[in-house]
């Protein structure tokens, strides 16, 4: 990676950075970079992303901001490298640019039809921020990747991948594909609860929405879950998405991520209110992770 980009280690992934209130966001960013982890990443689900990555990248000073990811439908390849190249100026090398295709059912409801052959409509974007007067460097951007020819692809034109919504088995299969060399780094949700009850009920909705994205539910059934495991939110693929108990139990399952091959794992809490900051459930994670 590029000089002080250095993404070993753990990093955070919260929508509550990129969708709380933007002062609050700055504050708990500069918490964390002070607590060492690698990297803070946020989603892109409409609104002004570049925007967020500006204000945490000015809240910190050590730790990487991360697009996970770019929503490449939104957004115009052009203007995305140039503003880039002004936040790369303003902060220095610490802006790492994820970019991903998002999912037909989120994308079609806004504009029917948009969404079409996403590794087409992925090298056509990158194509258009090589294009660009001060295009991205290929060493400061990532691709969403789940299946084999997305991993392929973010080997040839990016630094690496950044999986959601998988599981070590995953991990070491997306390290077989990208062999040595591309960084890989994919996201792991946590909670830290040990009572399975309540861990149910917070996350079995959550886990239901993303399962009706045909991109995940599809990877999963590739990965060796069954078509029963995704309709019923099984116990066994709960389990294996959801690292849930202390911290000894998301440590585990990050270690495992790591044998497996990933070079960092970004860790997502999540909470019975998605929109609070879980600030104390972060710190009992850097204590234990970091």
């Amino acid at each position: 990676m590029c000089k002080g980009m250095d993404l070993s280690g753990v990093g955070l992934w919260s929508s509550q950075l990129r969708y709380g209130n933007p002062a609050e966001a700055a504050e708990a960013a500069a918490e964390l970079d002070e607590l060492g982890f690698r990297a803070l990443w946020i989603p892109d689900v409409g609104g002004p992303v570049l925007d967020s990555v500006d204000n945490l990248l000015s809240a910190t000073k050590q730790t990487v901001i991360a697009t996970g990811i770019l929503n490449l439908w939104m957004h115009e390849p052009s203007e995305v490298a140039a503003r880039y190249a002004t936040l790369t100026e303003t902060h220095g090398e610490r802006f790492l640019l994820g970019i991903g295709v998002s999912h037909a059912p989120l994308i079609d409801s806004k504009e029917p039809g948009l969404y079409r052959k996403p590794l087409a409509a992925t090298k056509a974007f990158l194509d258009g921020i090589d294009a660009s007067p001060q295009p991205v460097p290929v060493a400061n951007r990532v691709l969403a990747a789940l299946g084999p020819k997305m991993l392929q692809l973010s080997a040839s034109r990016a630094r690496g991948a950044h999986p959601y919504l998988t599981t070590p088995d995953h991990t070491r299969t997306a390290r077989e594909v990208l062999g040595d060399g591309p960084l890989l780094l994919p996201e792991q949700t946590v909670m830290l609860t040990d009572d399975r009850e309540q861990a149910r009920a917070i996350g079995t909705g959550w886990l239901r929405s993303y399962l009706a994205l045909p991109n995940y539910a599809n990877n999963l059934l590739r990965t060796g879950f069954t078509e029963e495991d995704v309709q019923s939110v099984s116990d066994r693929l709960f389990d294996a998405i959801i690292a849930w108990g202390d911290v000894e139990a998301v440590r585990h399952r990050v270690q495992e991520h790591r044998a497996a091959g990933a070079d960092h794992v970004c860790v997502q809490v999540i909470t019975a209110d998605p929109t609070e900051f879980p600030r104390e459930q972060w710190r009992r994670l850097a204590a234990a992770l970091l």
